[in-house]
């Protein structure tokens, strides 16, 4: 089954990628590796989520938050690879950042949102090494970014 299948099996359908907000661009390609800058949950009609969790955004928000980050992440893929998203050899890793109030542990299972993503849509080439982190604050007052890096087919 080819990622654009299994995606089109899990309903979901990729937005545009998103253009930068600041002085950097969305992905660097160098070698077989694409790293993929932080990508937001930002949906089709801007930020779906604001705030921080354990204050003004729910564990389960946060959630939908980071899948939609997980979204956005292949959504940038596809630009990169003009939509061809079977050349991924493999997420190598994520990196997530949660904002959330000091008393909150739960980091690694919100961006498990995104890393059960990775795996439904790529399969075992899904399975990636991760950071999930803890902070006061992120770009935009959103809950939750993440950040990829991707070996591709050259």
């Amino acid at each position: 089954m080819t990622v654009k299948e299994r995606l089109e099996k899990l309903g979901i359908t990729l937005p545009a990628a998103a253009a930068p907000v600041a002085n950097y661009v969305p992905y660097v390609i160098s070698g077989n590796l694409i790293s993929i800058s932080g990508q937001i949950p930002m949906g089709p009609t801007g930020l779906e989520f604001k705030g921080q969790v354990g204050n003004s955004v729910s564990p389960e928000e946060a959630l939908s938050a980071a899948r939609l980050c997980g979204i956005n992440i292949i959504a940038q893929l596809d630009a990169a690879l003009d939509g061809d998203l079977d050349r991924v050899v493999r997420i190598v890793k994520l990196g997530g950042f949660v904002n959330c109030v000091s008393e909150f542990a739960g980091q690694p299972q919100i961006i498990n949102a995104a890393s059960d993503l990775m795996v439904d849509v790529f399969g075992d080439k899904g399975r990636h090494s991760r950071s999930a982190v803890g902070t006061n604050a992120l770009p935009l007052n959103v809950p939750v970014e993440i950040d990829a890096l991707v070996e591709i087919t050259a």
